[in-house]
């Protein structure tokens, strides 16, 4: 079921906005894709204006009316939003209130102090992992940068045999495990269960963690052993909080979207009747939107007011989550136009035409799409959009579990070789205080380590499932 077949080909759009032969698309394609990578790259420009130029591009390259071009990329960014722009919000604010309530450090302070030396790294991996469900990368890296220094130094640690785990786990599931933007948008436009992507993403991110993080660790302080930056060393503010809330009720807040939609990808298997009430509960308890909404009430509880937040502190908590995630919605939904784009013109009838007689598999084929455009534009969530977009007819012959699978595989090779066009990268590289080469031997290694043995782990299940 994984293998491109001719049949696949009914997926494609039936009216292309152009009648462009298979050169001229890829041509256009190929123009699109470097007026993107260019603008990011050369002159610096926001991923939205480089996504919504390249679309228009692309457009125009491809001999698409101006208008249709415009409308094509209006209504994949509008859908896109819609699809996960209200998840993304959602997201952000269970995030904030993790951070600000002081419930991520009771995590991470309950961990570490019943991790031995040896298990350190293993208990950093865990903590990130847990931390990063909620929280997009960025915030994940600076939330946890002053425990990476301070236990490093604390413990005697290399920076490396700490940090890496740390990353590993952020980065793992910023790539393959939803409500994070790139997956969710993936999901959306490939028309993947979430449920089912979410359950099969954590089985192979939690062993690829491991590998990527505490396994690799060890060769990473190797190659690279630096001692914690003293320049770098956090001061802890004084505390302004009443109190802290529980280790155990802020697990459980955190994990709850999740376990809901667990629930209701559990639901389908077991029951499958749409018409039974157990699973007409569980399909809308165990909806993205319900569940995080949910996780998001029960924080204002279990962690805003735990901490002794009133009823003005929750109010701007919430408040100050949204701003920053404002170029995330922008950036996710110009690469929903610019995917939108790309199948109105008829890119993905050309590429099942050119592969219709291939033995590839369509997960290889996801992951190598998803890797180029990794590379040419240094943006997981850019990557993951773009190249959902194109292999999303791929989708149309497969059974429910292979398309979460083609979700993965385009997640995993959204997270290949970070390196200079990255901002991932100089955030690793300066909060370190590495050089750049050290920074490639590690965090890039590390990256592509996730990527590959990601893909790898895709491959084995799409073999038993």
């Amino acid at each position: 079921m994984s293998t491109l077949s001719v049949e696949m080909l009914a997926a494609a759009p039936a009216e292309p906005i152009t009648s462009a032969g298979h050169a001229q698309l890829g041509i256009a394609v190929l123009a699109g894709i470097a007026v993107i990578v260019l603008l990011i790259t050369r002159l610096r420009l926001h991923a939205f204006l480089a996504l919504t130029i390249g679309s228009l591009v692309l457009g125009a390259a491809a001999g698409a009316p101006l208008d249709k071009a415009i409308a094509s990329f209006s209504a994949g960014l509008g859908s896109t939003v819609a699809g996960v722009g209200v998840l993304i919000a959602l997201g952000a604010i269970l995030g904030k209130l993790l951070a600000d309530s002081g419930g991520a450090d009771q995590i991470v302070d309950t961990i570490l102090a019943r991790a031995s030396t040896r298990s350190m790294p293993w208990a950093v991996v865990l903590i990130a992992g847990v931390i990063g469900l909620p929280l997009f990368f960025e915030v994940g890296i600076v939330l946890l940068i002053p425990v990476v220094l301070l236990v490093a130094k604390r413990g005697g640690f290399s920076l490396m045999r700490i940090g890496i785990p740390a990353l590993a786990g952020l980065s793992v599931m910023h790539g393959m495990v939803p409500p994070h933007p790139g997956p969710l948008a993936a999901i959306d436009a490939i028309g993947a269960d979430l449920g089912v992507t979410l359950a099969l993403g954590v089985l192979i991110a939690v062993p690829t963690a491991v590998i990527a993080g505490p396994l690799f660790s060890r060769f990473a302080a190797r190659w690279v052993d630096v001692a914690p930056p003293e320049k770098l060393m956090p001061q802890r503010p004084s505390e302004d909080l009443e109190r802290r809330p529980g280790f155990g009720v802020t697990v459980a807040t955190v994990l709850l979207p999740v376990v809901l939609m667990l629930v209701k990808a559990l639901v389908d298997v077991v029951v499958d009747d749409p018409k039974h009430h157990v699973q007409r509960v569980a399909d809308v308890v165990g909806s993205p939107l319900i569940a995080l909404l949910a996780a998001v009430l029960v924080g204002m509880v279990t962690l805003g007011r735990a901490a002794g937040f009133g009823r003005d502190r929750l109010a701007s908590t919430i408040e100050k989550s949204l701003a920053p995630i404002a170029g995330i919605l922008l950036i996710v939904g110009a690469g929903g136009g610019f995917k939108q784009t790309l199948i109105d013109v008829g890119v993905g009838r050309m590429i099942l035409d050119f592969s219709k007689d291939w033995s590839v598999s369509a997960l290889l084929l996801a992951w190598l799409i998803a890797v180029g455009i990794r590379l040419a534009t240094g943006s997981a969530t850019v990557a993951t959009i773009s190249a959902a977009g194109l292999v999303a007819p791929l989708a149309a012959d497969m059974s429910t579990t292979h398309t979460a699978l083609l979700v993965l595989s385009v997640g995993a090779g959204s997270v290949f070789f970070s390196h200079v066009n990255d901002a991932g990268f100089w955030m690793v590289k300066e909060y370190f205080g590495l050089e750049v080469g050290q920074t490639l031997k590690t965090w890039s290694v590390m990256e592509t380590l996730i990527s590959v043995v990601g893909l790898g782990f895709v491959m084995l299940l799409s073999l038993v499932i």
